[in-house]
């Protein structure tokens, strides 16, 4: 097997993949910006018997197995639906945070499996978001891409219905700005959930495109992403995290790493909002997905079980077609 590293700067390389294929000796695997590889094809001939193949960030298990967590006894107690008690729960959510805090990108694991500490792995965090800044200005030299990237955290804790563009760059939305979102998304750094207008068997078919969300396709950026104001993240503010203790509702933090998990499950991500009878305020479902021929509905909650009206107002208003509510929270199942 021959593996063509960073093609995109060899444009030519990746167009002789047709004949080198054809010599049938050898296997072939080529990598690199997806922003660069869209935009480096110039004069050339994409060969058909290229196969993409979508590579997410290491997921939870991935971690567990590489950094020594207990992923079999997650699974074990999530078929049995039981209780397992506070000390457990505690003990495995702090598990979960860690796995906020470090992410999935294979740096950043790598340096928490060798023992760095939380700061270290910081920096390998950043030097990834500057590797992707060099890759926006490829495209828009004013920075406008870099800016709709680093709009995210701050859009998702407005809770915005969706994303907003005019917000991110600070003007009025043009089509130039419509063509960088599509190369933001078209990345794969970022992570598009679509309101979908009447939650169905295929949420696709009432998909509003001009109605979504944004999510960092790694939560562990997501957190570096946070704090990019200071030269690094300390390890306190880390140590805060880890214990549950930052003096912030983080319910879109761990609605990022949702969304993440439910990417590297192969699911596309939804969302669905309605109105209040009466009222100017909203019912929001934060994921929907798909189930035989039924929806389900997902609420994320950053500590406990909470009010969920959405849920109980989305079961009812889509009897025939809705399956299961779930909750995803911190507590113990009661």
């Amino acid at each position: 097997m021959l593996i063509f590293d960073e093609v995109q700067l060899f444009p030519k390389a990746r167009q002789a993949i047709k004949q080198l294929v054809k010599y049938g000796k050898y296997h072939y695997i080529e990598t690199g910006s997806l922003i660069s590889i869209k935009k480096n094809v110039k004069n050339i001939l994409i060969p058909s018997e290229e196969m993409r193949i979508p590579v997410y960030p290491m997921d939870y298990e991935e971690v567990c197995d590489a950094a020594g967590g207990n992923y079999s006894l997650l699974k074990t107690l999530f078929d049995s639906k039981k209780s397992i008690g506070q000390q457990v729960n505690r003990t495995l959510m702090r598990d979960v945070r860690k796995y906020m805090a470090v992410g999935g990108m294979p740096q950043a694991v790598e340096a928490y499996v060798a023992g760095e500490n939380f700061a270290m792995i910081d920096q390998v965090k950043r030097q990834i978001i500057y590797l992707y800044e060099e890759d926006f200005k490829k495209i828009d030299a004013s920075g406008r891409l870099s800016a709709m990237y680093h709009a995210i955290p701050a859009q998702l804790s407005r809770d915005f219905r969706r994303y907003r563009i005019s917000t991110a760059v600070g003007k009025k939305k043009s089509s130039k700005e419509d063509q960088l979102l599509y190369d933001l998304i078209d990345s794969k750094t970022v992570l598009p959930c679509y309101n979908t207008t009447d939650p169905g068997v295929s949420l696709s078919l009432t998909k509003d495109l001009d109605s979504f969300k944004l999510y960092i396709a790694d939560t562990g950026l997501f957190v570096t992403l946070l704090f990019i104001d200071r030269p690094v993240t300390e390890n306190e503010l880390y140590a805060k995290l880890l214990s549950d203790k930052l003096p912030a509702n983080l319910g879109y933090l761990y609605e990022n790493l949702v969304a993440q998990m439910l990417t590297a499950a192969g699911r596309e991500l939804y969302y669905h909002t309605w109105e209040k009878e009466g009222s100017s305020h909203y019912y929001e479902i934060d994921f929907l997905i798909s189930n035989g021929s039924k929806v389900s509905a997902i609420e994320v909650k950053s500590s406990g079980t909470g009010k969920h009206e959405s849920l109980i107002g989305f079961a009812e208003k889509y009897a025939k077609n809705s399956r299961d509510s779930i909750i995803i929270s911190q507590k113990d199942i009661d």
